[in-house]
């Protein structure tokens, strides 16, 4: 089968998205609307969209602009104008769908967490490295301009060696003990440690480095709701050695009162440190050993067109990018990654190399003792 990008002096890809929610909106907006933002060399045609019956698929089709819409999410992956799929429907539908795109040798992107399990995660990259297909996990967070160019900071040794690493990724939409239970108060990968801590963890790993041993603790607060009960983690922290010797703490929640989008850092070197909260998403705050201690202070830093992935958006500094954007800018790498074909990080081996971590810290949490990730 030859996929439209194959074709000489063709710019355009079909596009399948399986999933028409939340994250179902998100991506269409990204897809219309990133060849315009970075003039992208392929250009997305929204060709068919997927939801769990045939109303709601017509209502996003016409909602979102797509051509098709249909409850089989079977036919989008067999559909020969569709050259490419994008995985945003619930975590345990992910691997199927998976292991059928890449049997036609299709490019997948798949929402975190990368399936329900590390079972489904490790069986997902040995059928897209099997296959040879573009595979990417959507980490949308870590995309930001602001924490882009923490990464950077990093690397060019700006803070000195790392030692020290917090982050968090809390939020308060169970909060309210009165709210009831629903979907995502059953089920391992429901809980917070399977929806929030990923994120966090990428974090940690595309900041710091590899998480080598950690100890943990998850519980669950409110443990009755309305019309259920809760079997599932409301919280969850854990201790870290990174492979770099670096310590670090995490800390996830769901029931973090005030907190709307928690996902924050900070991190401390030998010659400076960083901190970043998402609620903030355009500052990045830098200290450096530099100058006279008298006027040495962390200093806030707007992001603007000299910093990643900003300028295609806005010429403004201090103008700021938004949740949508960071969608567009993983449209974006997807993209060029099925262009030059190559693989462009975060892959699913990053989407199987989190879910070892919350699988090593579940464990932990059961048995409260420290563990080895590569025991897992």
């Amino acid at each position: 089968m030859r996929f439209l990008w194959e074709k000489e002096k063709v710019s355009e890809i079909g596009i399948g998205l399986i999933g028409g929610g939340y994250m179902g909106k998100a991506h269409s907006v990204a897809y219309a609307a990133v060849a315009g933002v970075f003039d992208t060399a392929l250009r997305p045609v929204l060709e068919v969209i997927c939801a769990s019956s045939t109303a709601s698929a017509e209502r996003y089709r016409a909602a979102y602009g797509f051509k098709r819409g249909t409850d089989d999410w079977r036919s989008v992956i067999a559909d020969e104008s569709v050259g490419a799929i994008v995985i945003a429907s619930p975590q345990s539908t992910h691997r199927e769908i998976a292991e059928a795109a890449f049997a036609l040798g299709k490019p997948v992107f798949c929402e975190k967490p990368l399936g329900a399990s590390l079972e489904d995660s490790r069986a997902m990259l040995a059928a897209a490295e099997a296959a040879g297909a573009i595979h990417m996990t959507g980490f949308n967070y870590i995309r930001t301009p602001a924490s882009q160019f923490a990464r950077q900071l990093i690397a060019e040794g700006r803070i000195g060696a790392v030692t020290w690493f917090r982050g968090e990724h809390t939020e308060d939409f169970l909060a309210d003990e009165t709210l009831p239970a629903t979907w995502r108060t059953t089920g391992a990968a429901n809980g917070t440690m399977g929806d929030l801590a990923p994120h966090m963890i990428n974090a940690a790993r595309a900041l710091i480095g590899p998480i080598v041993s950690l100890n943990a603790t998850a519980e669950t607060v409110h443990a009755n709701r309305p019309g259920g009960t809760v079997d599932n983690d409301d919280q969850a922290q854990m201790m870290c050695r990174f492979e770099n010797g670096a310590q670090g703490h995490l800390f996830f929640s769901r029931i973090a009162t005030g907190r709307k989008m928690g996902y924050a850092y900070e991190i401390h070197g030998t010659k400076g440190a960083i901190r970043f909260d998402q609620e903030d998403q355009n500052a990045l705050h830098l200290y450096t050993m530099d100058g006279p201690e008298a006027e040495r202070g962390f200093r806030k830093i707007l992001t603007g067109p000299a910093h990643p992935d900003y300028l295609p958006f806005c010429q403004g500094p201090g103008h700021g990018t938004g949740y949508q954007d960071q969608i567009i800018i993983e449209a974006h790498d997807f993209l060029r990654a099925i262009h030059e074909q190559r693989n462009i990080w975060p892959t699913f081996a990053e989407g199987m190399e989190v879910n070892r971590v919350v699988a090593a810290a579940l464990a932990s949490s059961r048995t409260g003792a420290w563990v080895d990730i590569k025991n897992f």
